[in-house]
């Protein structure tokens, strides 16, 4: 086994966050903390001004752990910081909003070594791009999604059906939480994107995945919301870019 599959992973990253092109508030919100290798990006619900605090609540909840060195203490960290934004989300409706409906998507990556971890609800998404190719290592808690693991409708239909902003699990929609989990390899040259449903409903998964192929983060970024405004996207589109390289051994 050669010494370099052992080299560190130096994590760069850079972000994106508009408004769209037809809503008049960004109600995303985006977290990177490169320094404890944790990144997040939320989507507000609820309207004007409501879905921004919810998913400033998330964002400020994960900007405050501290990022266990053991990944199973770290993953708890970010499962305990969504459960402390639910339960805060719900007592601020409660006290402002006659208990309104608010909430927030969130997805997140942290990595440890050549271990990665992807937390969420909702829809937001996680991709990696790998050798080329781009795999969603998260699975939306949405209506249509379900139909599509039932195999009720083909994933083509989904893209198209009018159920597709129906989310099922959101960070402030009940009384408990519940977080996915996925674990799985990181390496030197992986790509990672996390991005709110305005991205990808705007921007096809190829042209995705060929300005993922950019090798700067920020080139990279940039040239995403680009394309998603490009292709007036409707919704508010946040995105953040994570790539790993060789780091000094």
């Amino acid at each position: 086994m050669s010494d370099t599959e052992f080299r560190p992973i130096d994590w760069r990253s850079a972000c994106e966050t508009d408004v769209g092109t037809v809503r008049e508030v960004n109600e995303d919100a985006i977290l990177l903390r490169p320094d404890i290798h944790l990144w997040a990006v939320a989507d507000g619900m609820g309207g004007h001004s409501v879905g921004d605090i919810a998913s400033q609540t998330v964002v400020a909840a994960l900007e405050s752990i501290d990022g266990a060195e053991l990944l199973s203490e770290f993953v708890d960290q970010v499962d305990d910081a969504l459960i402390k934004a639910n339960s805060e989300i719900i007592a601020y409706s409660e006290n402002y909003l006659n208990s309104a409906p608010m909430g927030t998507t969130v997805v997140s990556l942290i990595t440890r070594g050549r271990v990665g971890v992807c937390l969420w609800v909702g829809d937001s998404r996680l991709y990696r791009l790998r050798g080329g190719e781009l795999s969603q290592l998260s699975r939306d808690h949405s209506q249509v999604e379900e139909l599509v693991q039932m195999g009720v409708i083909t994933p083509e239909q989904a893209i198209d059906h009018p159920d597709s902003h129906v989310i099922t699990r959101a960070v402030g929609g009940e009384t408990d939480v519940y977080v996915d989990i996925n674990l799985f390899s990181v390496q030197i040259g992986d790509t990672f994107l996390l991005c709110s449903d305005g991205l990808y409903n705007a921007v096809e998964i190829e042209d995705i995945a060929d300005c993922l192929a950019v090798r700067e983060p920020d080139d990279a970024s940039t040239e995403l919301m680009r394309r998603a405004l490009g292709n007036h996207a409707k919704d508010n589109v946040s995105l953040v870019v994570v790539r790993g390289e060789a780091g000094n051994c």
